[in-house]
């Protein structure tokens, strides 16, 4: 299967947003940029913030939507054309109300779970065939309580949880980027594998 040449975190544009659930796929892409010592300027004409990184010996783009969270197919969309990427070759990075603080899954394809912003990619491209790393929020146990939730700041234990899984994600990517997204998986989704 093919590498990666493009990895979109989703959250909401704004410093209100910033330490909020619902941005943990910025946090991932942020703490990416960090590491690889990325910077991100502002393109406005594909409504995002964007990176270029040189990862396992070639060029990856990082976005994030400077749209809301609910319109970012606006920007994914605008991305894949102008860069000539296949939606295959993608990530996008999302929060997950459906896995506990702590834990991060990564999937191909299938449905959008009620993720506002993956709802939105898919009426963009017409189909879910992308990579998603899923970083688990928790849920508040009631659904009249998920808008709060995700747009609250999780606690500071959540906070540390969440900020490890992502860690344990930034770990394997290197084998997505190259393609190899069945090792991958083996190594996030298997507690012990790969980490002695």
């Amino acid at each position: 299967m093919a590498g990666l040449r493009l990895i979109v975190g989703l959250g909401n544009p704004g410093a209100e947003y910033l330490r909020t659930r619902h941005n943990a796929g910025f946090w991932l892409v942020d703490a990416l940029a960090e590491r690889e010592g990325g910077r991100f300027g502002n393109e406005s004409k594909l409504h995002a913030h964007t990176a270029k990184l040189m990862l396992e010996g070639g060029p990856v783009w990082l976005q994030k939507p400077t749209t809301f969270m609910n319109k970012s197919g606006v920007a994914v969309a605008a991305a894949l054309r102008y860069w000539k990427i296949a939606p295959e070759e993608m990530l996008v990075v999302h929060d997950d109300l459906d896995l506990p603080a702590g834990t991060v899954r990564l999937k191909f394809d299938g449905g959008h779970g009620g993720q506002n912003g993956l709802r939105d990619i898919f009426a963009h491209l017409g189909h879910g065939r992308f990579h998603r790393l899923r970083v688990g929020i928790g849920h508040p146990g009631h659904r009249d309580q998920v808008t709060p939730w995700v747009l609250g700041r999780p606690s500071v234990a959540d906070e540390a949880a969440i900020r490890e899984s992502i860690e344990q994600a930034l770990g394997v990517l290197p084998l997505a980027v190259r393609g190899e997204f069945e090792k991958a998986m083996l190594v996030l989704h298997t507690p012990s594998a790969g980490r002695a």
